[in-house]
């Protein structure tokens, strides 16, 4: 009786030790094929974080902690990783996974044969976590901006300067729409010394290799103060997006536009010109700020001397909610103005807008 008491007091101990070894072995947490109580990653130094994976984009992982806050992590830094709920992910290669987890282990993208066959997929191949409808083939992506910049000054010199900017693009996959605007109208004593806008519209089709495209520019532009009644071009164009990552974004574009030109005062001309842009911005400063450089240029192929390029270096920033401050610098060149107008304007501005 007493051996048979033994016996199952050591069975009894046996079980208490097995289960303890079980919870150790879950509560370790490196056994990511398992099913988590909360998103996990692994980063290559060891570390481990908990919480909740919000967003994969642009090379980084977003996840929200109770200890830390919102947390970006580079990809490049995690070694392994699992979601508890099943996600879309839309790989580099242009591949949709529907329904299905994040897994992640030795920095190799785990995912069902039956879904994808092909050789295996690192975690930088993830390009997008729950993707946008417009990233997957529907519809349009709608961003834009409008910002406004107002100087009253009351005294011995009574001053009323309003600077205004529109910006607005549609993207999708295939193609994309960009209508921009800006204007200026300055007061000095009741008498105005400064008045022009620009407006420019744009058609951009992404070729089978997306980063290249052809579109169609349109444009117009007035300058009282400069002679300039009205300009305006427009021809084809082709363009290629060098750099799309948020560390810089780099595009440039070569096309032939025609060109024509009507003046208050002096004599109008129309000709062919060479026209071309670059733009580039980059949030390499941190702090959800933008550097951001603009840049297009007009030759004039029937006379090489007259050229018109405009420059736009800028520095924006977040304050609050969508509203978006800058300070900017504007370089206005045109070599085929007419006597007594200078050929550089130089325009210093900070503007606050709304973004969306």
């Amino acid at each position: 009786m007493a051996g048979l008491r033994t016996r199952a007091g050591s069975l009894c101990a046996a079980g208490l030790l097995a289960a303890q070894i079980a919870a150790a072995v879950a509560d370790d947490g490196t056994n990511l094929s398992a099913t988590p109580t909360t998103d996990e990653i692994v980063l290559q130094n060891g570390s481990r974080i908990l919480g909740t994976v919000t967003a994969t984009r642009d090379g980084v992982v977003t996840v929200e902690t109770e200890f830390a806050g919102t947390l970006k992590i580079a990809q490049d830094k995690i070694q392994s990783m699992q979601t508890r709920e099943a996600v879309v992910m839309k790989l580099r290669d242009g591949t949709v996974v529907e329904d299905q987890q994040v897994v992640v282990q030795d920095t190799e993208l785990v995912l069902p044969p039956s879904l994808v066959p092909a050789a295996p997929y690192s975690l930088a191949d993830l390009a997008v976590m729950n993707p946008q409808p417009w990233e997957l083939g529907d519809g349009y992506r709608w961003t834009g901006l409008a910002s406004a910049a107002l100087t009253i000054e009351d005294g011995n010199t009574d001053t009323e300067e309003f600077d205004y900017k529109l910006e607005s693009v549609w993207r999708s996959l295939r193609d994309r729409f960009t209508a921009k605007m800006v204007g200026e109208v300055d007061e000095a004593n009741g008498v105005k010394n400064a008045e022009n806008w620009k407006a420019n519209g744009k058609y951009d089709y992404f070729l089978k290799d997306p980063t290249y495209y052809t579109g169609m520019v349109g444009a117009a532009e007035a300058d009282k103060f400069a002679d300039l009644d009205l300009r305006y071009y427009i021809g084809p164009y082709l363009g290629h997006q060098f750099y799309e990552e948020p560390v810089l974004t780099l595009s440039g574009e070569v096309g032939a536009v025609y060109v024509n030109e009507n003046f208050i005062v002096a004599d109008d001309k129309e000709y062919p010109g060479l026209n071309w842009t670059a733009n580039a911005t980059s949030n390499i400063l941190g702090g959800d700020s933008r550097l951001y450089f603009d840049h297009n240029g007009i030759l004039n192929l029937d006379d090489a001397s007259d050229l018109i390029m405009n420059t736009t270096f800028g520095l924006a920033f977040p304050l609050m909610f969508s509203i978006e401050a800058a300070a900017e610098v504007l370089l206005e060149y045109d070599s085929g103005v007419p006597p007594g107008v200078e050929e550089m304007d130089q325009t210093y501005r900070f503007r606050v807008g709304y973004t969306w």
